[in-house]
């Protein structure tokens, strides 16, 4: 039983003993384990160190660039619109703006600023509480709080800068119109970029801040008078704070263009239009298409484009205008009446069937069709040739030749003096091709039917020959087509500017397929049309010899007749021509359109005569 006892205990001691080296070896193994998780712990720390400098260090050293240095964008002085003779249509006006840059003022600290700033320059806390719920600009790190500020408010502000964070005003470049809504169509108007053009523009320098020419000259020239951009480099603390500028690149100013405009013919052709419900002058150089004058009423003013801040109210009120002030009337169409007679006049002629000595009777009406078209003397001017049609503008000397000649000659001839396509001026994506109806027109449906289901009719030829229903141009290329007549037989390209280009070469100006007995005729006839016929009220002191022809035309949209006149001088190769429309005016283009006409040569002839 001692045995027992003894091998009982000495059973236990072993136990015991292999216990405690058990325990002794988990424990030696405890060192190896936290060093593995430590090195597996490091060696990911490493990793990630190594992937944050080497793969995306440049990443997130641009980004602590962005939060450390700030770029100050300047923005370039757009290159000035001149005249001829060098006179500011359009140039860049210094405006002072108040912002807020909401990542440095808080909800709660925003009270205090805000009737600081009411107090100081005199704004209104509501107004300033209502710019800031608009959010930011279209830069997209501050918001506008007050634009046109005065020098005295700017003077304020900046004694007082270090005490209102988070508030800044800074000084913006707009555009500015001198003489308000003068030649408006013409040299158009500046507009900030959209979203979309920014994406289609940004790798050509454009920021988000930027204005783009939207229409007019300030559309088609952008390239030459954008400009670039500058800018300043700054380093800001953490509290956004200016500590020190790290580099200066001026901005570079747009190149001024000289446009063939003259601010003294443009400011009578606006006033020849002022007590008309709506019209167009159009004074150009036959010899070169060089325009010297572009009035359009109504017109609009374009420094509300350069507004900073702008109402939706105040757009509807602009765009949503029944009388449509954007749409320029010099290059819309409308039915040019008697205007026309000198290119059915032409397409008798070159057609071989009404050669020059042509002579043919005149009557009350004649019949086409089942309608009787009348003179508009109600009885016929007798046996008379071109030269006298034209004079006392006959009506059915005309409806002979026309229909006569046919739809086609009537059309080539139209094509050959430019009408039916686009001038080819700057603008011209807000020009008009207009309308010249033949045959082949007709038969393709007249742009509204069925093809095949609207025929030519002999009283669509009968309207055509007078300029009526079927044919429809813009003043613009009634006066393209009239210094044909003036020049000697050149279809001249309309231009805004000259760019030092020679707009008498071949390449600009094209040779129109007509006999010098065809524009001799339409010459003499023209003459007589001033000298002793329906535009006889042309003539008087300061008034050189002319030729011109008048029109009243018939409204074909259902409203008040259209009043015209074309007229080019001196007589017989001209200088200027000019084209006078008065939209929905009745009375006859010798009441209405001739006086204005009338005012715009007399200055051009006294600017003429002045000249050295």
């Amino acid at each position: 039983m001692a045995r027992s006892g003894l091998g009982n205990r000495n059973s236990s001691r072993s136990s015991q003993a292999r216990s405690s080296q058990s325990r002794n070896s988990g424990l030696n193994q405890q060192p190896l384990v936290l060093l593995g998780v430590v090195l597996v712990f490091c060696g990911a720390m490493l990793a990630r160190l190594t992937w944050l400098q080497v793969f995306e260090g440049a990443h997130y050293r641009e980004l602590a660039d962005e939060n450390r240095i700030r770029l100050v964008p300047r923005s370039p002085i757009r290159g000035r619109l001149l005249d001829r003779e060098g006179r500011v249509l359009a140039s860049s006006k210094l405006t002072y703006s108040l912002y807020l840059e909401p990542r440095l003022v808080s909800d709660r600290q925003w009270p205090d600023l805000r009737d600081r700033l009411a107090t100081l320059l005199n704004l209104s806390a509501a107004e300033l509480d209502q710019r800031r719920a608009q959010g930011v600009d279209r830069d997209g790190y501050r918001i506008t709080l007050g634009t046109d500020l005065t020098s005295e408010q700017v003077l304020r502000f900046r004694e007082q800068a270090l005490g209102l964070k988070g508030a800044q005003v800074d000084v913006d470049i707009l555009r500015s119109y001198p003489y308000g809504t003068l030649a408006a169509h013409a040299l158009g108007y500046t507009q900030p970029i959209t979203e979309q053009e920014y994406k289609q523009l940004a790798d050509k320098g454009y920021k988000i801040r930027d204005r783009i020419g939207r229409t007019g000259v300030e559309a088609a020239y952008e390239r030459q008078l954008r400009g670039k951009w500058g800018g300043q480099m700054l380093e800001v603390n953490a509290m956004g704070e200016v500590q020190r500028s790290l580099g200066d690149r001026p901005s570079v100013a747009g190149k001024d263009l000289t446009l063939t405009l003259d601010l003294d013919l443009q400011k009578v052709a606006e006033q020849a239009l002022a007590d008309k419900p709506g019209g167009a002058i159009v004074a150009m150089d036959p010899r070169t298409g060089a325009v010297l004058a572009l009035a359009s009423k109504p017109n609009f003013d374009p420094n509300f484009f350069s507004k900073l801040v702008t109402t939706q109210k105040e757009y509807d009120a602009l765009f949503s205008n029944p009388a449509k002030p954007l749409l320029s009337r010099a290059m819309n169409p409308y039915d040019p009446g008697s205007t026309w007679k000198a290119v059915t006049a032409m397409a008798g002629m070159e057609s071989g069937k009404f050669p020059p000595e042509t002579k043919l009777q005149t009557a009350a009406c004649i019949t086409y069709g089942g309608h009787c078209f009348p003179d508009h003397n109600g009885a016929g001017f007798g046996l008379i040739g071109y030269a006298d049609a034209l004079r006392f503008s006959s009506n059915t000397f005309f409806y002979q030749v026309g229909v006569g000649a046919g739809s086609k000659a009537l059309k080539k001839a139209a094509t050959a003096l430019g009408f039916g396509g686009k001038s080819g001026i700057e603008i011209g994506w807000e020009e008009s091709v207009g309308l010249v109806g033949d045959q082949d027109w007709a038969a393709a449906g007249r742009g509204w039917a069925k093809p095949g289901t609207t025929p030519w009719i002999p009283e669509d030829m009968a309207s055509a020959s007078i300029g009526q229903s079927v044919v429809q141009i813009t003043p613009l290329q009634l006066a393209r087509a009239y210094s044909v007549f003036a020049n000697g037989g050149w279809l001249v390209t309309p231009h805004l500017a000259d760019q030092g280009l020679d707009w008498t070469s071949p390449s600009r100006r094209t040779k129109v397929a007509m006999k010098p007995a065809t524009l001799a005729k339409i010459r003499e006839g023209l003459r007589k049309v001033v000298s002793d016929g329906t535009g006889a009220g042309l003539n008087g002191p300061g008034i050189p010899p002319a030729g011109g022809k008048t029109g009243t035309a018939e409204d074909s949209t259902g409203g008040p007749d259209h009043a015209w006149f074309a007229t080019y001088a001196p007589y017989p190769e001209g200088q200027i021509v000019i084209v006078a429309f008065a939209q929905n005016t009745p009375g006859g283009g010798s009441v209405h359109a001739l006086p204005m006409a009338k005012k715009v040569m007399e200055v051009w002839n006294r600017k003429r005569g002045a000249r050295p």
